[in-house]
């Protein structure tokens, strides 16, 4: 979608969803969706999730990358994904940062875009 065409509310919660359910599928650990409406001009949402190695993290981005083209929702730029404790993938409205737990805890991205705003995180647990 171009950036000069806002997704509506409806689009965004579905991109989210597709979001949130892939890195479930793949055993994402500790899914977390930031809001950043009005606080940042890069995105409107920040999810942020851990995987257990490398190649976890690689194939987490994998398979969202391919359904989020396949759902004709976005088509990623993707930075770090060949064996990296960092994956960032940029879906527009929403950016993604998939970590290794150790990479988690020093960038500290949810105290940096969260954490002075009251109510600003979400983590989602999917049963």
């Amino acid at each position: 979608m171009p950036a000069s065409a806002p997704r509506s509310e409806e689009e965004l919660a579905r991109l989210l969803s597709v979001i949130t359910e892939s890195l479930d599928e793949d055993k994402a650990e500790n899914i977390v969706v930031l809001d950043l409406t009005g606080r940042a001009g890069f995105a409107e949402r920040m999810v942020i999730a851990s995987g257990l190695s490398e190649r976890q993290i690689s194939a987490m981005a994998q398979h969202l990358e391919r359904r989020l083209k396949e759902e004709n929702l976005a088509r990623p730029q993707i930075e770090g994904d060949q064996g990296s404790d960092w994956v960032l993938m940029d879906a527009g409205d929403v950016v993604v940062h998939l970590f290794m737990p150790e990479s988690r805890e020093l960038y500290a991205l949810e105290r940096m875009w969260g954490g002075d705003f009251e109510g600003a995180a979400e983590e989602i647990t999917v049963e």
